[in-house]
This record gives structure tokens, sequence and C-alpha cells, in this order.
């Protein structure tokens, strides 16, 4: 197989403040380009198609919150464990299939609150990962926008973070420094997150859609 026949699945759906379809589609001429045969869905229903998934080379996912059927979940896993690459960014990824334990444990984190609403923040490239292709050469980034306070283990590869400082009446006591960009392996799969893309302001940021399309790239098969 030559780069030219790789084969993108872009999934986008669920809750419609993250404007799932533009948001997702920005990305299609990126994929294209990249020599992708990209297939848009509005559904969830190709993960539970075994024999279709397996011809998958990198799904996007931006499907915020919903539920995802035992057989979507079961072909979603076994395609990534096979080697499909997984990739998206904030609640279109982080935020996805609450109840689906399965599905948290593979992407390896779970939106747990935005600490304030539109906040200035900062994310800071992880100065030991400064080298790794997907943020090579970036500096911080500054945003207007929500902040992610995510629930993570040690398995993922960290390549960015945010700290989210506390104001006047919050309960927590200290800046709290949370992922905001990582990559995962599972099985023969790549998985990678971004938490940054509330608005498509924020995807439109050269640095964060520097981040997103070299993660799109780095996770495919």
């Amino acid at each position: 197989m030559t780069e030219q026949d790789r084969r993108a699945l872009v999934v986008r759906g669920g809750w419609p403040g993250h404007a799932p379809d533009e948001a997702a589609e920005l990305f299609v001429p990126f994929l294209e380009s990249s020599g992708f045969d990209v297939t848009l869905d509005g559904s969830l229903e190709s993960y539970a198609d075994t024999s279709f998934m397996a011809g998958i080379d990198l799904v996007v996912q931006c499907w915020t919150m919903g539920e995802i059927l035992p057989d979507e979940i079961r072909g979603l896993r076994t395609a990534v464990a096979n080697g499909t690459g997984f990739a998206g960014w904030h609640g279109g990824v982080v935020d996805s299939f609450r109840l689906a334990t399965d599905y948290l444990q593979m992407v390896g984190g779970q939106f747990a609150a935005h600490a304030h609403d539109l906040v200035d923040h900062t994310v800071e490239v992880v100065p030991e990962r400064a080298d790794h292709p997907i943020v090579a050469g970036l500096g911080p980034i500054t945003l207007r926008s929500e902040q992610y306070w995510v629930l993570t283990d040690s398995y993922s590869d960290v390549l960015a973070t945010t700290a989210i400082e506390p104001q006047e009446g919050d309960p927590w006591l200290e800046p709290v420094v949370v992922p905001a960009v990582w990559t995962r392996r599972w099985g023969a799969g790549k998985v990678f997150v971004s938490t940054t893309g509330h608005q498509l302001a924020d995807l439109e940021n050269p640095s964060v859609r520097t981040i997103v399309e070299r993660g799109l790239l780095w996770a495919a098969r």
C-alpha cells in the first residue's frame, strides 16, 4: 500500500454546540492533499462494520457526548488495536460517550470540567518532548477559550500541558497542570488527542492547526 492509498474516516455528530460538521470538515482538504481517500459519516454505524474498519487507516472523530452501542465500541477498539489510527480534539474526542468506559480507557483522558468559562490560558509544550514531530518548533500557544480539566493516566505520552489557575472562590488552591496534547499506543494503533478546539477560531489558530494536522498524520497507519 502506498501513501496515496490510505483511507480516512471522518465521523462527526453529537452535541451541536461544537459545530461538529464545520470543525471536522476544516481538515478534510488537508487529509485529501496528504493522500487520503476521505469518507464522511454522520453516524457511528461504521464502527461496527469490521470489514470496512479493517481498511481504514485513520479515524478522525468529532462527536461530543452522545452514546455508543456495544458493537460500535467493540469495532472501534478492535480496529485501533489492529493498526487503525484514532485522532480528535476537544469534546469531540475527550467528552464523547461518557458512560462507555472501554472508550475512555482507549483514549486515555476524560473531560471533567470547565474550570471557568472562556478564559485566557496558555498551552505549553513539555520541554522533554519538544523534539516530538507533533510539537517540534512550536512555542507557547495563548488562547481565550475553554480550558479543559481532564482526568488521565500515566500511559499517555503528554506533549503539551496547560495550567488551570485558581480564581477567587475556587475550591482548588494552586494551579492544576493537566495534559493538553497527548499520544497513546493501543495495540498496533496510535491515538492522538488535543483538548483545544472549542471554537472554530481555535482550530484556525496556526499553531493549534499545525498540532492537529501533524497529529492526524502521526496517528495514521
